[in-house]
């Protein structure tokens, strides 16, 4: 016996078939092939361009600590002479940073020497995403003197 014509279209119209599911499954491979790099990417240069930014604002509290004490926190004394003062030292007016010296974006502590190698200033280093000297792209050392 036929069943009549309207509860066979039901039935036909109930849900999705299997090559309608593969082909939107395939969709959003190529999506995610395509576009997940590009994401990946603007990420990582999002990272670099954050330590230069931090690079920077070091820089300038280091100007105005040099300012008020004649001269640059020691390798032993580093960064952390921007928000607490070390012993021995006159003329503070710290703090120089609002908060605490930051992890770079890999959370690994920036590198301060002084006297530099560079120039008069200290050297400010961040090792990238893998933490050892030199490297290529995300891996690429961010140095202060290069970030101005």
């Amino acid at each position: 016996m036929l069943r009549p014509i309207s509860q066979r279209r039901r039935r036909s119209q109930a849900g999705l078939t299997l090559i309608e599911m593969l082909v939107v499954v395939t969709i959003i491979a190529v999506f995610a092939a395509v576009v997940g790099p590009k994401v990946l990417q603007r990420a990582d240069v999002a990272k670099k361009t954050a330590v230069r930014q931090q690079i920077n604002s070091f820089n300038t509290a280091l100007g105005a600590y040099k300012l008020d004490t004649s001269l640059f926190p020691t390798n032993e004394q580093g960064l952390k002479a921007l928000r607490e003062k070390p012993e021995g030292v006159n003329g503070w007016q710290g703090p120089y940073l609002p908060q605490e010296v930051p992890t770079d974006p890999w959370n690994r502590a920036y590198v301060y020497k002084y006297p530099g190698e560079h120039g008069d200033e200290p050297d400010i280093i961040s090792y990238g995403a893998d933490g050892q000297p030199g490297g290529t792209d995300m891996n690429e050392d961010i140095v202060s003197w290069k970030s101005k």
